[in-house]
């Protein structure tokens, strides 16, 4: 089956598309990249979705239109990915989140236990999460011509989960190992994290399909269940753990936006960075924020590390005099320093490697300073173990949708948080 998987993450940089080629099924899929390309967003809808991700006021009409501009775009992203291919079967799209808000009482409580005074940053305190991703998969389907998938988080959250991080499974599925645990460390606009226990102990037998998924006369079994039909050993050190660990690219962006006055949109191999230096003392400080201490399963997303995050960290970057070249050293710092904070503070045990993708994978200097706080853990990309960083989380998509028309649930609850596994994501046929 010939997939393309659409993603555009929280930096906002573009359409990142896959296609692939997909053989097996459940956990038993062997995927080959066939084709992967970044459309860049025009530049005013860019900064139209900037701004709407910072909280600019919407109207109804607005964001109907903003939907459908965002939409064209990933279609023309998916033509564009399979050109000189065969048609693709089927599309799984992400769309491009402009608002995520985690199911939050245990969040809120950390924060207003905090001495944070952003009351606008506090999700809600109680009931289910919210999370919007713009680009409807009914228009991508009408104008490519291709079934598509979308709206994969809703399901999830609707379960009490958090919608967030979706890609641990499919990590599990592709980069487990049979003799070495592993980290696969997203490092986009915002870093996560899957925690991959030896193969065997995730994937001990391929699932039954009907007797996980459920039908009217069999329901979908609670979580500790299926992991058992699925010979999950979530015994301590064996489970397959993933969250959100903090900010990314996005943040670093954000601040190289600020400090070149708007002449540069990203630090090029950080290198601006690799000439300062970092402030240690003010990296602490920063990793007092209670999202860095809460416990998974947890995600989160602009709304935490966005622009007014970056506000106070250059303000207390200012007080303390530092020159903008550490103040993007800092930053970087706190990125890395936040990332080994977690394994540290949430995981069974150190991991055997540490594989990198996403945008951050490609930031010399950031990896290097992951490579000297995980010391003598190796850091690698996932390149040189056989999946393209710039392309695993449009891939990532693209597997997920082919879970959702085998009808194979897609989330992980010890992940998200949610009550039971779900099939993630809407199905639009398109017309042919």
């Amino acid at each position: 089956m010939r997939i393309i998987g659409l993603i555009s993450g929280t930096s906002v940089d573009g359409i990142d598309a896959a296609l692939v080629e997909t053989e097996g099924a459940g956990w038993n899929l062997r995927i080959t990249l066939l084709n992967g390309i970044t459309l860049p967003y025009p530049p005013d809808l860019r900064s139209h979705i900037l701004e709407v991700c910072a909280g600019a006021p919407l109207s109804m009409a607005e964001l109907a239109s903003l939907d459908d501009a965002i939409a064209h775009c990933f279609a023309q992203a998916a033509r564009q990915v399979q050109a000189g291919h065969p048609p693709a079967d089927l599309i799984g799209s992400h769309g491009q989140t402009v608002f995520h808000r985690p199911p939050g009482a245990r969040l809120a409580d950390a924060i207003e236990s905090s001495q944070s005074s952003q009351p606008s940053l506090i999700p809600a305190a109680s009931g289910l999460g919210y999370s919007l991703q713009l680009g409807r998969g009914s228009l991508i389907a009408h104008i490519t011509g291709i079934h598509t998938i979308s709206n994969f988080r809703a399901a999830d959250i609707a379960l009490g989960g958090q919608g967030a991080p979706l890609v641990p499974p499919v990590d599990a599925a592709l980069l487990s190992h049979p003799t070495l645990t592993r980290c696969v460390q997203n490092i986009g606009g915002i870093g996560n994290v899957a925690f991959l226990p030896l193969r065997h102990q995730v994937l001990r037998h391929a699932p039954v399909l009907p007797e996980i998924c459920g039908s009217a006369s069999k329901p979908v079994q609670p979580a500790e269940t299926v992991s058992a039909l699925l010979g999950w050993d979530t015994g301590p050190g064996n489970a397959l753990l993933g969250w959100d660990t903090g900010p990314g690219n996005a943040l670093l962006d954000w601040a190289v936006h600020q400090l070149s006055g708007g002449t540069q949109p990203y630090d090029q191999n950080g290198a601006w960075a690799a000439s300062g230096q970092p402030c240690l003392e003010l990296v602490h400080q920063w990793l007092q924020d209670p999202y860095f201490h809460l416990p998974p399963p947890k995600s989160t997303g602009r709304e935490l590390f966005g622009a007014e995050y970056g506000r106070r960290c250059l303000a207390d970057a200012a007080e303390r005099g530092l020159s903008d070249a550490d103040t993007l050293a800092t930053l970087t710092e706190l990125t890395a320093a936040s990332i080994v904070h977690s394994y540290r503070a949430f995981l069974p045990h150190m991991p055997d490697q540490v594989l990198l993708c996403g945008g951050g994978s490609r930031n010399g200097y950031l990896r290097s300073r992951l490579a000297a706080l995980l010391d003598p853990i190796p850091v690698l990309t996932t390149d040189e173990v056989g999946l393209h960083a710039d392309f695993k989380e449009a891939i990532a998509f693209a597997v997920l949708a082919h879970w959702r028309w085998q009808n194979f649930p897609g989330n992980f609850p010890d992940v998200t948080g949610a009550a039971a596994p779900a099939l993630l994501g809407e199905i639009h046929l398109a017309r042919r």
